[in-house]
């Protein structure tokens, strides 16, 4: 956003943010800090007072003066000024996730500052203007404070404007849009099969071509490698390639696969994308610049539907409201020397989808935990141990750490937690049902396993 210098001051703002600040202080304010958990309030502190109810008149006004008409006038002026400072005083923390949406976009010190200002005193606490943003999203998530009355409204306003393609992605659906942030892209929206059309975007991959293990002499050894057998039909994506398009749509073993990569997240997964209920075609998955507590935020070329991309779950759009959920198959993480050697018939995607490039975000951009804000990390664990992700028959999610699962069936020992089974295979760890069929697991990072699952059982040796 541009941020240019005007002085429009209308007549009666003062007074009119005035008595605003009088109408909110009257607010019913309820406690959150009975509900959080002892490393949240070890961590953050205690949370603000929260009212609850709709925003006074004035406070409605001053938000719209201050949020949406500097994002659609592209201004920061007195009107602004004065509008923004009636909101940090209107003791209520629900307001700062709107700052917290601007701070994201906005690109020069004077507006910066100010949000920085207001959603410390709303909020109690000094945030450095310096790393605001993440600062203060971390604590809004980790004390859960409610989102503001028409909070959407607001949220599609400085998203779709800043950021042109969104338009359609904007809306109600079984979403908290509280959790939904910018991951720094663009949207991918080109058309089906055109792979090779460039694009200011992470360009999935659709149809890619493949080779055998003997001809895929680019690939060393110990390079990392997802690994899904579908009908006995193998096929390795090599993470080199996957964290260039994080996203492939393919066909294997007679199924078509949507497969989601989150670099953030270190999880690869596979999505079956056929088979679906009456009326459902195929969705072709994007990537949608979006992420949910540092998970990429996947949606449909064809229906704008969008997806919680660690469950599959459709959560706006029409295969929302058709309760699309997507079935998994299980991806095995483990390394191209003992893929290729317990599958001497896969294939292996061309060297040619990594575009050129060789990124290892894992050991380098991430070394020093989440770069997006996720709030509190679930304490059982540190934030980017490896785990495998499992849903047992009765829908309880389980994590097994990988590096003791992995001593422990090196040994010959079982680990069974209801129906499911985990097995060594070709070099990495899947997870299978009673009856040795798939279990739809894949690895992931601890943090984004228990974001997306806070109440999973947690394995242990």
């Amino acid at each position: 956003m541009n941020f240019n210098q005007h002085s429009k001051a209308l007549p009666f703002v003062v007074s009119v943010l005035l008595l605003g600040l009088l109408l909110s202080s009257i607010a019913n304010s309820v406690q959150a800090q009975d509900s959080l958990s002892r490393h949240v309030l070890k961590q953050y502190g205690p949370p603000p007072s929260t009212p609850t109810g709709p925003l006074s008149p004035a406070i409605q006004f001053a938000a719209r003066v201050a949020f949406i008409d500097s994002t659609a006038l592209t201004t920061w002026d007195t009107n602004q000024q004065l509008a923004l400072a009636a909101i940090g005083k209107s003791a209520d923390p629900r307001l700062a996730w709107i700052i917290s949406d601007m701070l994201r976009f906005v690109p020069t010190q004077e507006p910066q500052l100010a949000l920085t200002a207001a959603a410390s005193a709303l909020l109690g606490k000094e945030f450095n203007p310096e790393d605001a943003w993440h600062d203060i999203t971390n604590h809004l998530l980790a004390w859960d404070i409610p989102a503001p009355p028409d909070y959407l409204n607001y949220k599609r306003v400085i998203f779709t404007l800043n950021i042109p393609g969104w338009e359609a992605l904007f809306v109600e659906g079984n979403i908290d849009w509280r959790l939904v942030s910018w991951g720094g892209v663009l949207i991918d929206n080109r058309a089906y099969n055109t792979t090779d059309d460039g694009c200011n975007c992470i360009p999935a991959a659709d149809n890619p071509q493949v080779t055998s293990a003997d001809e895929a002499t680019w690939l060393n050894d110990n390079d990392i490698v997802f690994g899904v057998e579908v009908n006995g039909e193998a096929r390795a994506y090599p993470r080199r390639i996957m964290e260039v398009r994080e996203m492939i749509n393919d066909s294997l073993g007679g199924r078509d696969l949507g497969i989601p990569y989150c670099s953030l997240c270190a999880a690869a997964q596979a999505y079956f994308t056929d088979k679906l209920p009456d009326g459902i075609d195929r969705p072709v998955l994007r990537t949608s610049g979006l992420l949910s507590r540092s998970n990429k935020v996947m949606y449909d070329l064809n229906t704008n539907s969008l997806f919680d991309t660690f469950t599959g779950r459709a959560v706006t759009g029409p295969l929302a409201e058709q309760e699309l959920q997507l079935k998994q198959a299980n991806v095995i993480t483990t390394d191209w020397a003992s893929w290729k050697k317990a599958q001497p018939q896969t294939t292996v995607l061309l060297e040619r989808y990594a575009l050129g490039r060789d990124p290892d975000f894992r050991n380098r951009r991430d070394a020093d935990g989440p770069i997006f804000p996720v709030g509190d990390v679930d304490p059982r664990l540190p934030a980017h141990e490896d785990i495998i992700g499992a849903i047992t028959e009765t829908g309880t999610p389980v994590a097994f750490p990988r590096g003791p699962a992995f001593i422990t069936l090196s040994r010959g020992e079982e680990i069974v937690v209801e129906n499911i089974k985990l097995k060594l295979t070709a070099g990495g760890i899947e997870a299978v049902d009673t009856n040795g069929i798939s279990a739809g697991s894949h690895q992931a990072f601890w943090f984004a396993w228990s974001q997306f699952y806070p109440d999973t059982q947690l394995w242990q040796p």
